[in-house]
């Protein structure tokens, strides 16, 4: 069965798409539609780094919309900015 392509709107190419959509409702079928497995895979990275400076509890409602509103800004808005104070580790 051949990969499913996506022309990705955070890379902005044609590459391989996700195998099911990743997050529920209407945001999550618009990444489906539209966010490769490499940009994904980014946002997994981005998103580790959320729960930890933020000390987010991925169960919460708060948590959830949190993320959700991050996840819009990452892929569809002007990005999702690092925590206040962040400092990368090297």
């Amino acid at each position: 069965m051949a990969q499913r392509m996506v022309k990705c709107v955070k890379l902005h190419k044609e590459l391989p798409g996700l195998e099911e959509s990743p997050w529920a409702g209407e945001l999550g079928q618009r990444i489906y539609d539209n966010v490769s497995q490499q940009a994904w895979s980014q946002w997994l990275d981005f998103l580790r780094m959320l729960i930890n400076e933020y000390r987010l509890v991925p169960s919460s409602r708060e948590a959830q919309e949190f993320i959700a509103k991050q996840m819009e800004q990452f892929f569809f808005g002007e990005g999702s900015a690092h925590p206040p104070g962040y400092v990368p580790v090297k």
